[in-house]
């Protein structure tokens, strides 16, 4: 069990923690709300740590930083190449072209300003203990609805998003990542926290949707774009309660 999460979270993040080939992480997939623990934890320590002696929107740059550069920037990528994708016109294959242009257009310039923006502001706008729920709950959320985007959509096309869709299609994995999720949060005993669940849940059933009708399906891209959005979501709903 330690060599697969050890696997999923080198895929996950910057830190080489084992071997990140895509057949292996596919396939444990589901343990990707295990893996926003353990970033929940290291962030959400230092933002603990940080809030006790610097300034809140000071300590949501910071946060919001850490967050962004521990996945490696991908999970941001993505969002810019989605918001680029639907803002792009033309046939599903014009806006597959878009997506998998390594030039950012202005929608995924001014989607990640916006999406930067709301995690700072939101990140501010508590302190304390309180900011550390919201960072490991938030990244709890985050990866599970990954997680739940490859269990509900398919495959845009073939490629390196083929594998977590496949693998997802045994429901009891999407049911293992669910009760990982909701044990960790229930630690927690915030009801916040749920609400926040939900609300993430309902962006990543609105972005399967728009996906469905936009590309054809889920992609690498829009699975990571999704952990961002979800993100965002969550952490809204939890400082707004």
């Amino acid at each position: 069990m330690f060599r697969q999460v050890g696997s999923v979270f080198s895929f996950l993040t910057i830190i080489p923690t084992g071997d990140s080939d895509l057949r292996t992480v596919a396939k444990y997939m589901y343990l990707f709300p295990i893996v926003g623990i353990a970033i929940g934890l290291i962030v959400g320590s230092a933002g603990l740590g940080l809030s006790l002696f610097l300034e809140p929107l000071v300590v949501g740059l910071l946060v919001a930083a850490a967050l962004v550069l521990i996945t490696g920037i991908h999970h941001t990528d993505g969002l810019c190449d989605f918001a680029d994708g639907l803002m792009a016109k033309g046939t599903k294959e014009k806006k597959w072209q878009v997506m998998r242009d390594p030039s950012v257009g202005s929608a995924g310039i001014v989607t990640v300003v916006l999406y930067v923006a709301g995690v700072v502001i939101a990140l501010s706008a508590v302190r304390g203990f309180d900011l550390f729920v919201a960072i490991v709950a938030a990244e709890v959320i985050a990866k599970f609805c990954m997680v739940l985007l490859a269990g509900i959509g398919p495959s845009a096309w073939e490629g390196s998003n083929s594998g977590f869709v496949s693998s997802m299609r045994d429901k009891r994995k999407l049911v293992a990542a669910l009760a990982i999720t909701v044990v960790a949060l229930a630690l927690f005993q915030n009801a916040a926290v749920f609400v926040a669940l939900g609300a993430a849940v309902a962006v990543s059933m609105i972005v399967a949707g728009v996906s469905r009708r936009s590309f054809g399906g889920i992609s690498g891209d829009i699975m990571g774009a999704t952990n961002e959005m979800s993100r965002l979501a969550s952490l809204l709903v939890f400082v707004s309660i």
